[in-house]
C-alpha cells in the first residue's frame, strides 16, 4: 500500500511539474506574440515578396488560430484581399524589394472579381519597374489567370493547367425531400429569383440558366482579354484552346506552343532564376518576405489631413450573430451591430466620408433595411460611396443603393432585385409516414397559422398571405432602389425580376454608377467631401489572436465544421431546414451564392 501512495504521488508531482514548465512555455510563447506583434520587419537589401497562391482569399481576413501564431503559420490560413493588395503596394514603394514570386496555383477565391482585384494590384506593381515571376507544381484556373500578369510563367516538369473555362453545377434537394416526405412552400417575386429553386425544382429553370448563362461568359470574357494581353496569345485563341482538348491532360510541352508557360523548370532551377534577377551568387541566399512579413513592414504613407472611413460589410446579411452556424459559419454582416457602427461614424466629426465596401449576395431582408436605413442617416450627414467587391446583389444591393456613388469592380456580381421566403411543410414525412396527427382548439381563424405553414396539407389560405406579404415586400424593394438610384419604380422592376447581372452590364442600366476600385471609390469619397489631403481608416476593426484564445461569443465555426464531416452530403439541405425554422426573418433578400472560382 505505501508503495502504491509513493507511486500515486509522483505521478502527480510530475503531472503538475509537466503543467508548470508546459505553462511556463505558454506564457513566454505569448508574451513573445504580444512583442512580434508592435515590432516591424525590417527589409533587407535586394529582397523577394513571396505570395503563395495557395489555400483561400477571401475579401478579408480573420486573425488567424493561436495555435498558427504560435507556430508561425500565419501564410496557412486564409488569406485576405485587404492584406494582399496592402502589402503589394508596400513592395511596389519599397525601393529594397525588387520584385515577386508567385509560388503554388491551387488558391480559391470567393469571387472571380477577387482574383481580378488580386490580378490589378499586380499589374499595377509592375508599373513600377519591378519584376514578377510565378512558378507552380499545378495552376488551377483562377490561380492561372493571377499569374498570367508575371513576366515569366513557369512550371514544374510533371505539372498540370487547369483551363476549360467557368461553370459548374448545382444541387436540387426536391427528390431527397420527396423521399422524407417533406415539401417546400415559396413565395417570391421576381422571375430570376432562383434561391427557392435548390429546394423546389429538381433543375435549373430557363430563367436562371439565362442569367447564368450571360455574367459567367461576360467573366470569362474578360479573363481571356486580361490572359490574351499578359501572355501576347489571341484571346480567341485561348478560348478554342479550352474548347478542343482537356488542357489539365495535356502533354506540358504543349503548354509552352500554346503560350500558357515560358518553361519548365524544376525546384532548383527557379532558385537560380530568382537568384539571377537579382544579380546574386550561387551560395548567397535569397532574402524573402512572406504575406505575413510584410504585414508587419512600415508604411511609408503619413496619416495625415482628413479621415476617410472605409467599412466593410461582407458575408451574409443576418438578424443577429447567433445566425452565422445556421449560414454556414464563417462572416456575417449583423443587421443591428452594421445599423449601430454606421451611426458611430456618422457622429464621427473627424470622419469626412464613408467609403462602404460591400461583398455580400444578401440574406434577412429585416436586417438589410435596418442597414439601408443607416446608411440614408450617414449620407445625410457626410458622403457615402459604395465599393461594389465579388458580389453585391439582393441585400447587398439593398443596403448600397442609397449611397451618393456606386463603384463596381467588372467581374462584380449586382442585382438581384427581388424577395422570396421559404417554409418546408412536414406533414408528409409527420403524418404520413410517422403517423402523427394534431387536433385543438383557437379562438380566432389564424391562431394557428404558422403551425399550419409548416404542418397542415390544406394550407392554401396562409401561403396566399404569405404571398402578399412577399409582394409588398418587393415593392418596397423597387421603391427603396428607385429612390436611391433616381429611376421610376417601373423601370426599377423592367431590370429587376431578381435578376443577377454583371457589373459591365449594370452600368449600363444605371444600378452601377461607374467600373472602378477600391482606390476609385476612396477618391470619389474624397471629393464629394472636397478634401484633398486625407488618410484611410478602416472599420470594423479587426480582432486579434487574443480574441481568438478568449472569444468574447461563440460563432460555432468548430461545431460547424465538425458537422459538415458528419453530415456530408446531407448538410446542406438540414442547415437549410433548420435556417428556414429558427431564423426570425421569414422574409429573404438573398441570391444563391456558388460562384467560388479555382
Amino acid at each position: 500500500m505505501k508503495q502504491f501512495f509513493k507511486m500515486t504521488l509522483a505521478t502527480v508531482c510530475g503531472i503538475v511539474i509537466f503543467m508548470v514548465v508546459m505553462g511556463f512555455f505558454l506564457v513566454i510563447s505569448l508574451l513573445g506574440m504580444v512583442a512580434s506583434d508592435s515590432a516591424s520587419t525590417k527589409v533587407k537589401e535586394n529582397s523577394v515578396f513571396v505570395i503563395k497562391l495557395d489555400g483561400i482569399i477571401n475579401e478579408r481576413a480573420e486573425e488567424g488560430s493561436p495555435l498558427s501564431e504560435l507556430m508561425d503559420m500565419g501564410d496557412m490560413d486564409a488569406m485576405g484581399l485587404d492584406d494582399l493588395i496592402s502589402s503589394i503596394r508596400k513592395a511596389r514603394d519599397h525601393e529594397d524589394i525588387k520584385g515577386i514570386y508567385l509560388e503554388g496555383g491551387l488558391a480559391s477565391f470567393d469571387s472571380p472579381a477577387t482574383a481580378q482585384q488580386l490580378r490589378d494590384a499586380l499589374k499595377d506593381f509592375k508599373k513600377s519597374g519591378k519584376w514578377i515571376v510565378a512558378y507552380a507544381d499545378q495552376y488551377m484556373q483562377a490561380s492561372y489567370y493571377v499569374a498570367s500578369v508575371a513576366d515569366k510563367i513557369y512550371l514544374n516538369g510533371e505539372g498540370m493547367i487547369d483551363f476549360k473555362g467557368l461553370g459548374g453545377k448545382s444541387e436540387y434537394y426536391k427528390g431527397l425531400y420527396d423521399k422524407l416526405g417533406i415539401k417546400y412552400q415559396a413565395a417570391k417575386v421576381g422571375k430570376y429569383k432562383s434561391y427557392v429553386e435548390s429546394n423546389t425544382m429538381t433543375g435549373m429553370s430557363e430563367y436562371d440558366r439565362e442569367q447564368r448563362t450571360v455574367y459567367l461568359n461576360g467573366i470569362w470574357n474578360y479573363w481571356l482579354k486580361e490572359i490574351s494581353e499578359g501572355r501576347k496569345v489571341k484571346a480567341e485563341q485561348l478560348n478554342q484552346l479550352a474548347n478542343d482538348s482537356i488542357v489539365m491532360f495535356a502533354d506540358n510541352k504543349d503548354y509552352i506552343k500554346a503560350g500558357l508557360i515560358d518553361k519548365i523548370l524544376f525546384p532548383e532551377e527557379i532558385k537560380a532564376e530568382i537568384k539571377s534577377r537579382l544579380k546574386l551568387d550561387k551560395d548567397e541566399d535569397i532574402p524573402q518576405l512572406t504575406l505575413s512579413n510584410m504585414l508587419k513592414v512600415k508604411s511609408e504613407k503619413n496619416e495625415e489631413g482628413d479621415k476617410i472611413a472605409v467599412y466593410y460589410a461582407y458575408g451574409s446579411i443576418v438578424d443577429n450573430s447567433a445566425m452565422d452556424l445556421l449560414s454556414g459559419g464563417g462572416h456575417n454582416i449583423v443587421g443591428k451591430t452594421t445599423a449601430e457602427d454606421l451611426r458611430k461614424l456618422a457622429d464621427d466629426e473627424d470622419i469626412k466620408a464613408v467609403v462602404f465596401r460591400v461583398n455580400s449576395g444578401g440574406g434577412s431582408a429585416v436586417a438589410s433595411e435596418q442597414i439601408r436605413h443607416a446608411v440614408k442617416l450617414l449620407k445625410a450627414k457626410k458622403p457615402v460611396v459604395v465599393s461594389m467587391g465579388g458580389a453585391a446583389a439582393s441585400g447587398g444591393y439593398w443596403i448600397s443603393s442609397p449611397a451618393n456613388f456606386i463603384y463596381a469592380e467588372p467581374t462584380t456580381i449586382t442585382g438581384s432585385i427581388g424577395i422570396f421566403g421559404m417554409v418546408p411543410n412536414f406533414s408528409g414525412l409527420v403524418t404520413d409516414k410517422l403517423g402523427i396527427t394534431f387536433d385543438g382548439v383557437k379562438t380566432n381563424k389564424y391562431t394557428d397559422a404558422e403551425e399550419n405553414l409548416v404542418l397542415a396539407k390544406d394550407n392554401a389560405d396562409e401561403m396566399k398571405y404569405l404571398q402578399g406579404h412577399i409582394d409588398r415586400g418587393y415593392i418596397s424593394f423597387l421603391n427603396i432602389v428607385s429612390e436611391g438610384r433616381g429611376m421610376k419604380p417601373e423601370e426599377v422592376d423592367s431590370i429587376a425580376q431578381g435578376r443577377v447581372w454583371l457589373a459591365t452590364d449594370a452600368v449600363k442600366i444605371k444600378l452601377v454608377d461607374k467600373l472602378g476600385s477600391l482606390d476609385d471609390a476612396i477618391k470619389k469619397a474624397a471629393e464629394l467631401a472636397k478634401v484633398k489631403d486625407f488618410y484611410t481608416v478602416t472599420y470594423p476593426g479587426k480582432g486579434d489572436w487574443m480574441d481568438n484564445l478568449f472569444p468574447k461569443e461563440n460563432k460555432g465555426t468548430y461545431l460547424d465544421g465538425e458537422l459538415r464531416l458528419l453530415l456530408g452530403d446531407l448538410y446542406q439541405p438540414l442547415m437549410e431546414i433548420r435556417q428556414t425554422i429558427k431564423d426570425g426573418s421569414r422574409i429573404q433578400a438573398r441570391m444563391l451564392e456558388d460562384i467560388r472560382v479555382k
